[in-house]
């Protein structure tokens, strides 16, 4: 039998043949190894391979870090493994979402706070006209990949040059449903402790379908504008006003900014929906901003939030996106859905504590 190996290829001389009472051809070696009736790769190797590629940039580069090892491999099989264990990765999590989520630490004093973070980004996919020489059909498409970040408020600190640091947290990647990427946040969340916390934050921008998800998963839960989106929009808004003008609209903005981060938001809030509006590109943006700010007036308690320690940026969550897009939105990079979702499943399992799970030969 031949196996390739963290040691390099080796041939081994193994017992097969009938199982006398079951009446069924296999080999005693491979069943005890958890090797498939022609896998040619050890369990090893594989686990290797397998979170190299999650912690490398591409394939190819995962691939060049194994030749190191003095195991090469060629790029297709880093993927072959990838798409075979990152299947696996996903069907435990289908598993794991039909089960009550294990309460973590469930003897521990509660935590003062929970804190949810949801944003989302696109990745470029092969559209349905991938590789067509003539077609009507669009050979790329792009997907939202909806990404969200749960930790325990007690479990964020600060290094010694000032850097927030996040000592524990669970990280949920999901290109489906809304509703699917809550409920598979949710089970990470109560796994690490979210039943246990006497109060929940949900940081967010403005899309709606956050918002929409917060009130159908986590009713209970403050919610907060991240206030740099919320800075954003205000820059927006003043560079309409200013025709751009960099001095206007720094005048207009920064005075808005100090009372929205210091408990007068009402009055700001006030102020824009008061704003004329009329005709032009200007005026355009005037009135979305207005309709962008009419919807969040409940959501932007900065000075409340701060004063009692509580994050009012949503740096975390967008740490992970970033990440993800390093990873998943290089130059020349186009996703099929299986794919895509393969990786994506493995890169949880590292990330939130089920890697061993894979490699479990029970």
């Amino acid at each position: 039998m031949g196996l390739r190996t963290v040691v390099g290829n080796i041939e081994l001389r193994v017992w097969h043949g009938k199982e006398p009472q079951e009446k069924r051809w296999g080999c005693p070696i491979r069943e005890k190894w958890g090797l498939r009736p022609h896998q040619q790769m050890s369990i090893a190797l594989g686990e290797r391979l397998a979170f190299t590629a999650t912690a490398t940039s591409t394939y190819r580069e995962a691939a060049q870090v194994a030749s190191q090892w003095g195991c090469p491999v060629g790029e297709s099989v880093v993927h072959a493994v990838v798409q075979r264990v990152g299947s696996k990765a996903e069907e435990q999590t289908q598993q794991r979402l039909k089960q009550p989520a294990p309460q973590s630490q469930s003897s521990r004093q509660p935590s003062k706070l929970a804190v949810l973070m949801i944003d989302g980004w696109h990745a470029r996919f092969r559209g349905p006209g991938w590789g067509k020489r003539k077609t009507d059909k669009e050979r790329v498409a792009w997907h939202e990949l909806k990404t969200g970040v749960f930790y325990l408020h007690e479990q964020a600190g600060r290094t010694a040059g000032g850097r927030g640091v996040i000592a524990q947290k669970k990280v949920v990647r999901w290109q489906g449903s809304p509703t699917d990427f809550g409920e598979r946040l949710h089970w990470e969340a109560l796994s690490s402790g979210l039943a246990r916390a006497k109060e929940t934050l949900l940081l967010a921008d403005g899309g709606c379908w956050i918002w929409n998800l917060k009130a159908d998963r986590w009713s209970w839960a403050r919610e907060l504008l991240d206030f740099y989106h919320g800075a954003e929009h205000l820059w927006a808004l003043g560079r309409a006003l200013s025709k751009d003008k960099e001095a206007l609209t720094k005048a207009w903005v920064e005075p808005r900014l100090h009372q929205l981060r210091h408990g007068q938001e009402q009055k700001v809030l006030a102020q824009i929906a008061k704003l004329p509006t009329g005709r032009g590109s200007a005026a355009k943006v005037v009135r979305a901003e207005q309709n962008y700010f009419s919807g969040q007036t409940k959501r932007m308690h900065y000075k409340e939030l701060a004063d009692q320690g509580w994050p009012i940026g949503s740096g975390a969550v967008e740490s992970a996106c970033r990440q993800a897009q390093c990873r998943l939105k290089r130059p020349g990079q186009f996703w099929t859905e299986r794919g895509l979702k393969n990786l994506c499943a493995l890169d949880s399992a590292r990330h939130n504590d089920h890697w061993d799970d894979l490699w479990n030969l029970n």
